[in-house]
C-alpha cells in the first residue's frame, strides 16, 4: 500500500524572531557623534589644506615684496643691490651670482622652463593620447589590466631616478648622432680625408648646428621630464575615454563607420574635456619639475642679449642643444651653494618661485575654463 507523508510548513513572521537574534539595538545618541566625528575630521583636514596653500601664498608674497625693497640688498660681494620690477619681469637678463653688474630679468629662465617643457610634451601628449586610446578602444581586458598597474608604477617612480636616466642614458645617445653626419667638402665638393686616420672627415648635420649636443641640454632634460609625464596622460586620458557611453560607439558602427572612425572622431571628441584635463596636469607638472632639470639641463640660462647680434640671440632662445637654467633649477643652484639669509640672491629664489607659482596657477584655472567649456553629460 502507497505510503501518504503529510509535511507541515510552519510560515513564521520576521517579527516573530527571538529579539536576542536581531543583534544590539543601535545607540542614535552614538550614531548622531560618530557622524559629528568624521564630519569634524574631514573638515579639519580641508581646512589643513587651505591653511598651507594660504601660508605658501604668504610666505611666497612677503618675501618677494622683500626682494622689490627700494633699499635694496647685498650681493655676494658685499656691495647693495636694488631690483625694479620692471627690470625683473621684462628684463632679458639673468646672472645674479656672476662678478660685476647684477642682471635680474626673468625672461631666460622663463624660456628655459619653456623649453623644456616644450619637449616634454611634445613628447608625452601625442604618445600618451595614442596609448590611451589603444588601451581603451583595441586592447583586450586582460593586457589593460596588466599594463595599467605598470603605468602607476611607473607614475610612482622618484624623479631623481629619471634625471639620472637622463644623464647616463639620453644624454650620451644624443652626442653620439653618427648615423646623421654628414662628410665635410672642401671648395671643390671633394670629401676631406684626415690624413693621420685616413677616414672622411664628418661634421654634425642640421642648421646651425642643430645635433651639436652638449653634455648638458634641454632636450635630454625635456625628455626625461616627458617620460616621467607620461603616465599621468595615459592614466587619465585612458579613464576618460572609457567613461564615454558605449551607445555612442554603437551608434557610429550603425552608421557604417569603422573603429579608427569611432575612436578618433566619436569617442576622443566625446571626453576631450578629460583629455585635455590630462594634459594640462601633465604641463604644470612639467613646469614645476625640479630634480630632472637640476641634473640634466644644465646651468647656463638662455642669453637673449649678447654681442653676437640678432642672428645667435635667436639661435640661443630656440636652441634645444644647448644648457638652460630652468626657474626651478635656478632654485635648488642657489640652495646648493653659499647664498646667505638677507641677500638679494636668496631673496631673488621667492620672486622666481611666485612666478612659477602664478604660471601654475594659470594653467590650473585654463584647464578648470577648458574642461567646463567641453564637459559632455550623458544619461
Amino acid at each position: 500500500m502507497p505510503v501518504l507523508l503529510t509535511v507541515s510548513i510552519e510560515m513564521t513572521d520576521a517579527t516573530s524572531t527571538p529579539a536576542h537574534t536581531l543583534g544590539r539595538p543601535r545607540s542614535v545618541t552614538l550614531r548622531a557623534v560618530r557622524e559629528r566625528l568624521i564630519l569634524a575630521s574631514l573638515i579639519c583636514c580641508a581646512g589643513i589644506t587651505v591653511a598651507i596653500t594660504l601660508g605658501i601664498i604668504f610666505i611666497l608674497a612677503r618675501e618677494t615684496i622683500a626682494f622689490f625693497d627700494p633699499g635694496g640688498h647685498p650681493d655676494d660681494q658685499g656691495v647693495n643691490t636694488v631690483v625694479k620690477p620692471g627690470d625683473f619681469f621684462f628684463g632679458l637678463q639673468w646672472n645674479p651670482q656672476m662678478g660685476g653688474v647684477k642682471h635680474f630679468g626673468i625672461w631666460p629662465l622663463i624660456l628655459g622652463t619653456l623649453k623644456v617643457a616644450f619637449v616634454a610634451m611634445a613628447f608625452a601628449l601625442p604618445v600618451g593620447l595614442i596609448a590611451a586610446v589603444w588601451l581603451s578602444e583595441y586592447a583586450k581586458p586582460r593586457v589593460r589590466a596588466f599594463i595599467k598597474p605598470i603605468l602607476e608604477v611607473l607614475a610612482g617612480v622618484p624623479t631623481v631616478v629619471f634625471g639620472f636616466f637622463a644623464v647616463t642614458f639620453i644624454t650620451p645617445v644624443l652626442l653620439r648622432w653618427e648615423w646623421l653626419q654628414v662628410a665635410v667638402r672642401d671648395e671643390n665638393g671633394n670629401k676631406m680625408v684626415d690624413p693621420v686616420t685616413k677616414e672622411v672627415i664628418t661634421e654634425p648635420a642640421g642648421l646651425f648646428g642643430l645635433f651639436e649636443f652638449g653634455a648638458f641640454n634641454a632636450m635630454s632634460a625635456g625628455l626625461a621630464v616627458g617620460i616621467m609625464c607620461l603616465p599621468i596622460v595615459i592614466s587619465l586620458s585612458e579613464d576618460a575615454l572609457r567613461a564615454v557611453p558605449q551607445a555612442l560607439r554603437e551608434g557610429s558602427y550603425g552608421l557604417g563607420a569603422s573603429k579608427f572612425e569611432t575612436s578618433t572622431r566619436v569617442v576622443v571628441p566625446a571626453a576631450l574635456s578629460g583629455v585635455s584635463a590630462a594634459f594640462l596636469l601633465a604641463i604644470a607638472r612639467a613646469v614645476g619639475e625640479t630634480m630632472i632639470v637640476a641634473l640634466a639641463a644644465g646651468l647656463s640660462s638662455v642669453k637673449l642679449v649678447e654681442q653676437g647680434g640678432a642672428v645667435e640671440n635667436v639661435k640661443s632662445a630656440l636652441s634645444l642643444n644647448e644648457s638652460v637654467l630652468p626657474m626651478t633649477g635656478f632654485i635648488v643652484n642657489v640652495y646648493k651653494g653659499d647664498a646667505e639669509h638677507g641677500s638679494i640672491a636668496y631673496y631673488s629664489t621667492y620672486a622666481v618661485a611666485a612666478t612659477l607659482f602664478v604660471m601654475t596657477l594659470g594653467i590650473t584655472i585654463l584647464g578648470n575654463l577648458i574642461q567646463k567649456r567641453f564637459r559632455e553629460k550623458y544619461d
